[in-house]
């Protein structure tokens, strides 16, 4: 085991958004847990950040299981000693499609991945956490956990639950030293955009939801992660930030 000074766990770490906020952290001198489920891509990035002089450990972890999300807490103190920062960073966005017409396994499985994962790994992280003495957690939501979007029931009610379980979880443990908060991305240019934004002609219009005019960038999502899991924001829990160009302020 080796004893770090601040220790991050980053779910969804393997690509996009989770990608460039284990790159910030390490910047920041932050040991990071990466947790996925693509271990090709997943072994790549360690190697990239330990490139970088990160203290960094890969670890498989479907977060929509109770048992990874233990076992990937397990291994961030196993490798480091303690767990200070979390970030529930996975998400699918899921099938598009109106509600009546919704595949039911398609719904359970956004729900799964994107609302319950974030609980199964708060519930392990926050043990680990107070074992320490406190720490702080950063939901990853969507501007969609604020406003509807048609064609995607699944996708909204996840991030909308995912906002109102931060808030509630923000209350249950701010006397005892964690803080928890959610960022809401808007389009971020990500693997994951990559395949809604599929013509010139559809990124124009996603585009043109946005005030600023142009596709958010993965680190300007991760800048504000880290921002609020740092002593920085001691004062800031059960709170919702939009990094969205404006798209909500329309």
């Amino acid at each position: 085991m080796e004893s770090i000074g601040s220790v991050a766990l980053v779910t969804g770490a393997s690509s996009g958004i989770g990608k460039a906020i284990a790159e910030q952290y390490v910047r920041e001198g932050t040991a990071v847990v990466l947790a996925d489920l693509d271990d090709v891509l997943g072994h790549q990035v360690e190697q990239e950040l330990r490139d970088m002089g990160g203290a960094v450990k890969y670890v498989r972890c479907d977060v929509s299981s109770p048992d990874d999300n233990e076992r990937a807490v397990e291994a961030a103190v196993r490798e480091f000693g303690r767990l200070d920062y979390a970030v529930n960073n996975a998400g699918i966005a899921g099938a598009g499609a109106p509600t009546a017409d919704y595949p039911i396994d398609a719904w359970q499985r956004v729900i799964d991945v994107n609302l319950s994962g974030a609980f199964y790994g708060m519930r392990a992280q926050i043990r680990a956490m107070l074992a320490g003495g406190g720490g702080a957690i950063v939901n990853v939501s969507s501007i969609l956990g604020q406003v509807g979007y048609a064609g995607a029931p699944a996708y909204v009610a996840a991030k909308h639950g995912l906002v109102g379980l931060t808030k509630a979880t923000a209350l249950d443990y701010a006397a005892q030293g964690i803080r928890v908060n959610a960022v809401g991305p808007g389009f971020i240019e990500t693997p994951m955009i990559a395949n809604v934004t599929q013509t010139d002609a559809i990124k124009a219009a996603i585009v043109a939801q946005h005030p600023i005019g142009r596709l958010g960038q993965a680190h300007e999502v991760a800048e504000l992660v880290c921002f609020l899991t740092s002593s920085k924001a001691s004062f800031i829990t059960g709170s919702y930030y939009a990094v969205d160009g404006g798209f909500l302020a329309r």
